[in-house]
């Protein structure tokens, strides 16, 4: 009994890392629907407990998770249209024209035309419809959101009218003066791009800087646009509850995602323009990024406003105690992404091409923290704590209790004494990854390695490196921290034209999707052997017995797509 006990406690587990975007789908982008329940059962029938997302916030700059229009709102793109066609919105004639979609990646441009197109429909059948147990459900999720909805709403209507107005000839008689105000921080493309993109700093000024009677004006004006957005998140809460609620039930957990800044063109910036270190123009006074690291060697450019700490704590840090709220209301545990911030953040000037001429600048450190624990107590957080870590940082960590990430492609770099080795390991409350989103797959990582990591890590591992992905999963599910991530694209074997995410490029990222025939039951044979193996998400009862059974599951070959 005290055995079995201490195994429960100690709660090792495992599972995979894929964003919603990722899933197979025939409308040419994962969703909400079928395929992430088969893609839960895939999961269960592996072994694994954890299911690992990117932000599920609505997309903005270069269709980036991490530069959203709003923090709390979900992403509309995520929504299931057959889920509206079972709630009578949407009929079999409209989704008989479905375009041809690339088959292993998301082509974002034609994916927003159509899934707008339609869910426009639905919302107007949904205007129009007598189902009263529904509109009540609406009604009753719009007035518990109020508090960031309301904001929401109107600024995404506010961008549609813009956008649709200076596409029109003659309707752009304010971009010379943005020219001028904005000349000295943006080149040429991104003048344009601010402008007829409607970024806020571009609305007439008493729009832009929310004077009661233009917030009244507006409200008015664009009631149904306001009402459209408003409906695309019930949908998404509502189809994203039940998908969660079917991955409980089945004993897998959400890991959701917190990016550490908010994008500038976004309804939270907007809405609370106090929080942030902006001019009176809206224009920040300092953006954020990271110096050069083992991404970039001029650093990563984010051009995220930055916190204007002293006003957050006058609130008693309020905004930050809502945000994460919310997420972990979406999901079971959250990640905060570059946590490091919360102590120091790098400050580059607004304008700047580069984040090499930056500085370090005091974040809040331990006091944020104080008080989400007052308010909300001990929190499922992971630290996304990767990059320039110093020990006031890990202090910070682990004064509350934070697992921090171990990243194990980092581990051959800069010989053995590298804190991402598993030998140096130095705790079990860490999560630890083959690779992570911003990471090439393992298998393009192996190859694209010199020669001397190559061997190096063969030698390590002892393996002859033809089956290098899973070789690094193996080493991932039997290291000692409590929990372990693994890319979907290590488990499939994949190479580097398959990973997410390249740091500091400006295209060709957040494409990577799943094809129909992937989630192959060989492969959660394979990642059940290694569960058992590592004693990972296993009941002591299954492990003699499917030790045995699973034994022939690492036989298979690489194959490199």
């Amino acid at each position: 009994m005290e055995k079995k006990e201490q195994r429960n406690m100690e709660n090792r587990e495992s599972g995979i890392l894929l964003h919603i975007t990722s899933l197979h789908s025939k409308y040419g982008i994962g969703d909400l629907g079928q395929h992430a329940y088969e893609f839960v059962d895939f999961l269960v029938m592996g072994g694994q407990k954890l299911w690992q997302l990117l932000p599920l916030n609505p997309t903005g700059f270069k269709d980036s998770p991490y530069q959203s229009f709003s923090t709390f709102a979900g992403n509309p793109l995520l929504i299931c249209l057959d889920g509206l066609k079972k709630w009578g919105l949407l009929m079999s004639n409209d989704l008989a024209s479905i375009p041809k979609f690339p088959k292993d990646k998301v082509d974002y441009g034609p994916v927003i035309n159509f899934k707008n197109s339609l869910t426009r429909i639905a919302y107007k059948r949904f205007t129009e419809i007598s189902n009263f147990k529904l509109r009540e459900a609406y009604e009753q999720y719009v007035e518990k959101n109020k508090v960031w909805l309301d904001d929401y709403a109107l600024f995404m209507a506010l961008k549609s009218h813009f956008i649709n107005e200076r596409s029109k000839p003659g309707n752009t008689k304010d971009y010379p003066a943005f020219v001028q105000l904005n000349k000295k921080y943006l080149d040429e493309n991104q003048l344009a791009d601010y402008y007829y993109g409607a970024v806020w700093q571009s609305w007439p000024a008493d729009i832009s800087k929310r004077e009661a009677t233009a917030m009244t004006r507006w409200r008015k004006e664009l009631a149904d646009e306001i009402g459209y957005h408003q409906f695309l998140q019930f949908v998404f809460s509502s189809q994203f509850d039940k998908l969660k609620a079917y991955a409980n039930k089945n004993g897998v957990k959400i890991i959701g995602d917190i990016p550490i800044f908010v994008a500038l063109d976004s309804s939270d910036c907007w809405a609370n323009a106090s929080l942030f270190l902006l001019d009176e123009d809206g224009n920040p006074t300092g953006v954020a990024g990271v110096p050069p690291d083992y991404f970039s060697e001029d650093g990563q450019l984010w051009g995220n406003p930055l916190y204007n700490w002293p006003a957050m704590k006058n609130t008693n840090y309020a905004w930050w105690i809502k945000r994460i709220q919310a997420a972990l209301e979406l999901c079971d545990i959250v990640r905060i992404d570059h946590f490091r911030g919360f102590e120091g953040y790098w400050q580059v000037p607004y304008g700047a091409k580069t984040a090499r001429k930056g500085a370090w600048m005091p974040g809040p450190g331990k006091d944020l923290f104080k008080v989400i624990k007052q308010q909300l107590g001990d929190l499922p957080i992971i630290a996304e704590d990767l990059g320039v870590i110093t020990p006031e940082v890990e202090a910070l960590r682990d004064d509350f209790g934070m697992p921090g990430m171990k990243v194990i492609q980092f581990g051959f770099d800069g010989g053995h004494g590298n804190e991402h080795m598993p030998h140096n390991f130095d705790t079990s409350h860490a999560v630890v990854y083959t690779g992570t989103h911003d990471n090439d797959t393992t298998l393009g990582w192996y190859k694209n390695s010199s020669a001397e990591i190559q061997d190096q890590f063969r030698r390590y591992l002892n393996v002859s490196g033809e089956d290098a992905a899973w070789d690094m999963i193996r080493l991932a599910f039997l290291s000692i921290p409590r929990m372990a991530i693994v890319p979907m694209q290590d488990v499939l074997r994949l190479g580097e034209a398959y990973r997410m995410n390249t740091p500091g490029t400006a295209s060709g990222n957040w494409q990577y999707r799943l094809g129909a025939d992937d989630l192959l039951p060989k492969l959660a044979k394979q990642l059940k052997y290694l569960s058992l193996l590592g004693d990972r998400n296993v009941d002591q009862s299954e492990e003699e017995s499917e030790l045995v059974v699973c034994d022939e599951a690492l036989t298979l070959k690489s194959k490199a797509k």
